[in-house]
């Protein structure tokens, strides 16, 4: 009897095939990047003179500008995805583990992109990691923020991500493709026997443990490089730690969400990511947002009661000076993300459409948010007498950081490519012979 095998032929997910709308995709993500790029290049060849940010002070701007922001942003993202991950799995949270791949990916990506803005903020980047090496002091917080972030979290996001997929490497490798030889590394030699899948199930767990208390640590050592700096009103105080942990964690809830909605449309996976999925988001989404809200007002009202002139001049300039259409925009984005949340949990009917809209309005916040910690306190409040000054992006910081989310876009689409991002134990539905 001879058996059809032309399904059996097909890998999973859409991968290693590229239609149309995949292909365009691409173009545009990888033209999005090219321009990027060469607005880098743009920036090399000429100096920092062609971005907006210039020395504080004498000169009256801002020496970190918006590759600096891009870099809180980024890494605040990564953080939520992993830890997620790490929640699901020590608490056997199996409604989150179809979407586990997706939040690990998005916490390598977040990193890589992040690392990749505090090498566009130095003139010299090359000779910036080099003394970095050669003169590094371990007791400073930016030594510490890049090796726990850089170092310590992509490298066990990138053992997690290796390990999870081994399985999946194994099962597709059977399959007659160009990317055979690709998905058989991957596996090395996994067989899907008892012993290793308890290895596997046992290493996965203390890495989960372990990434909790290392990611918290991390970003606590982001918050206290503008924390310690007593000599910086607005940025010395004791919430800066705390205050990037909750809006780490609404921020890259949102961005998760957001991919979670697009992988659920295009790969046709309602099923799989199904609204059980979308109502744990969600409610931890409320819970981040809240507390981001919370600790924006309290900052508020600390820098408006009793404050030094110092203080007192960056609060004027976030509350009605040049900052304030930045600084209400943010609180008005955080105020409507929370009604739509709440209104969803009150029903107890999460809308993928109006999750998606919450989270987009949470993420533009955060970004602003960023902004707001990283620029006022450089413009204004100094503690010499200098006149305020003040900072804008150029285009080319805009045409650079555009070129870092093409890039985010192109690792993730191009990973959707080479290898499944759903888990197979979760993707029960017949395999698809469309992108």
């Amino acid at each position: 009897m001879s058996v059809d095998t032309r399904v059996e032929r097909k890998l999973p997910q859409g991968v290693g095939r590229l239609r149309f709308g995949w292909l365009v995709f691409f173009a545009v993500a990888f033209v999005v990047f090219l321009v990027g790029l060469a607005a880098y290049f743009y920036q090399m060849s000429s100096g920092m003179i062609v971005t907006g940010m210039r020395s504080t002070g004498t000169m009256g701007g801002a020496t970190w500008g918006l590759y600096i922001v891009m870099v809180e942003y980024f890494i605040g993202v990564s953080i939520a995805g992993v830890v997620l991950v790490a929640f699901a799995k020590v608490f056997n949270i199996g409604s989150l583990l179809p979407i586990s791949r997706l939040a690990v990916l998005l916490t390598i990506t977040s990193l890589v992109i992040g690392v990749l803005g505090v090498a566009l903020d130095l003139g010299a980047p090359f000779r910036g990691f080099i003394n970095m090496l050669l003169y590094a002091r371990p007791q400073s917080p930016f030594f510490g923020t890049l090796m726990l972030v850089a170092v310590g979290v992509l490298f066990t996001s990138l053992v997690y991500l290796y390990l999870d997929g081994r399985k999946d490497a194994a099962t597709i490798a059977r399959i007659p493709s160009g990317l055979r030889w690709f998905h058989k590394l991957w596996a090395a030699g996994y067989g899907d026997t008892e012993p290793e899948r308890e290895r596997h199930r046992r290493v996965m767990f203390w890495l989960s443990i372990g990434l909790v208390p290392l990611v918290l640590v991390a970003l606590s050592t982001e918050g206290l490089v503008f924390g310690i700096q007593v000599g910086r009103p607005g940025w010395y105080g004791s919430l800066q730690g705390p205050d990037f942990i909750v809006l780490a964690a609404a921020s890259g809830l949102a961005n998760l969400i957001v991919l979670a909605a697009i992988i659920r449309r295009v790969r046709g996976a309602e099923v799989v990511i199904g609204h059980t999925v979308f109502r744990w988001l969600g409610s931890l989404l409320l819970a981040a947002t809240a507390a981001a809200l919370y600790f924006q007002i309290v900052k508020t009202f600390t820098l408006l009661y009793a404050t030094p002139g110092s203080e007192r001049l960056i609060s004027d300039a976030l509350l009605s000076g040049p900052y304030a259409w930045i600084f209400w925009s943010s609180l008005t984005l955080m105020i409507i993300s929370m009604i739509l949340l709440v209104l969803q949990a009150a029903r107890r009917a999460w809308s993928v459409p109006v999750l998606v809209a919450a989270s987009v309005a949470v993420s533009t916040a955060a970004v602003a948010e960023r902004y707001l910690t990283v620029i006022p306190s450089q413009t204004h409040g100094m503690l010499l007498p200098y006149e305020p000054g003040s900072y804008f992006p150029t285009w080319v910081e805009f045409a650079v950081v555009a070129g870092l989310f093409g890039l985010g876009a192109i690792l993730i689409g191009g990973f959707m490519k080479v290898f499944p991002i759903i888990p197979l134990d979760f993707d029960t539905r017949e395999v698809r012979t469309d992108a």
